[in-house]
């Protein structure tokens, strides 16, 4: 009976352990200081994790279909950088389809090195993590971009507008968050990417272009970046060229958080979102308890420990290894 017991609860955990450690913060926020769970405060937390939250859907394809992508913080503050430089130039109405373009045609780039050459995810990522840099470096010069005349845009809309009193960061984050779960939960497509993911080999033998789908989920992963460029260039009309350093870190552990296996095949969209609100009211709570921000570096770090900890122990079925 006992025995039973612990597998029932290591069963939940394994499953719901997300969402039982977000209830957890969230109660021990809100019981060391009561503006935590104040609507001004979730509204603010939830629409300042928009940006990173939008960057994780994307990524979450990639890593159920079994590869990494440590490149979209470099792409994030290339797509930011050339849409606020055409802006000037041309005009938003035609600055953002070519962002997009561009920011989607590394993100094809990527998916063809890695699917159809078979290239390891995680050198080919690292390596365009780098170059994208270079690039944006030279694309600005080495300068930070802002726009000329910044009240008379109507490009802020996407960064700074309401709708019916919701940030609309928030409703594109929410937006794009439940197209992608339909996407990979309800489609043909989908059910694929967990194919690929779990076994690329037996998915290539049941007839399934394995290729194919991995060059998809790094275009998937390159339109939601691009998607975040967007929304970080309307929300400041200016930025500087490293404004998307270091996020790949973060957005990687939010996937990881929401239960995305990093072995592939596994994950959903929804849990990526609560990995993403886990990471945002964290470092907000944290701030709000009084600790330097820098503290949230470290907060992070321990966070994917646990989280890749716990996504192995569910697989083995117990915490610690046999050969330990």
């Amino acid at each position: 009976m006992a025995e039973l017991t612990k597998r029932g609860i290591g069963e939940v955990l394994a499953k719901q352990g997300i969402l039982i450690a977000f209830v957890v913060f969230m109660i021990v926020f809100a019981l060391a200081n009561q503006r935590f769970i104040a609507i001004d405060n979730i509204s603010g937390v939830i629409r300042s994790s928009a940006i990173l939250g939008v960057m994780a859907l994307g990524v979450t394809f990639v890593v159920i279909g079994g590869n990494l992508d440590l490149s979209v913080g470099s792409m994030m503050s290339f797509s930011t950088i050339v849409v606020l430089d055409l802006h000037d130039k041309i005009g938003p109405t035609l600055a953002i389809p070519a962002m997009f373009g561009l920011t989607m045609a590394l993100g094809a780039f990527i998916g063809f090195l890695v699917g159809y050459l078979k290239l390891n995810s995680l050198i080919v990522t690292l390596g365009m993590l780098s170059a994208i840099h270079g690039l944006t470096l030279t694309w600005s010069g080495g300068q930070n971009m802002d726009i000329a005349d910044k009240a008379g845009t109507w490009f802020s809309v996407f960064g700074q507008g309401r709708v019916a009193g919701v940030p609309v960061p928030i409703l594109i984050f929410a937006g794009l968050a439940i197209v992608l779960s339909l996407v990979l939960s309800k489609t043909p497509f989908g059910r694929k990417v967990y194919a690929v993911g779990g076994n690329g080999k037996a998915a290539t033998f049941s007839g399934i272009p394995r290729a194919r789908i991995v060059f998809m989920t790094y275009l998937i992963s390159s339109f939601c970046v691009a998607c975040a460029g967007l929304l970080q260039a309307s929300r400041s009309l200016g930025s500087q060229n490293t404004v998307g350093q270091g996020m790949e870190l973060e957005v990687l552990a939010a996937v990881i958080l929401g239960g995305a296996s990093l072995l592939g095949g596994s994950g959903t969209i929804f849990k990526t979102v609560i990995g993403v609100l886990i990471l945002g009211f964290i470092q907000n709570g944290l701030l709000l308890m009084g600790l330097a921000f820098y503290v949230q570096y470290v907060v992070t770090w321990l966070i994917i420990i646990l989280a890749v900890w716990l996504d192995i122990a569910a697989k083995r079925g117990r915490f610690w290894s046999q050969i330990a």
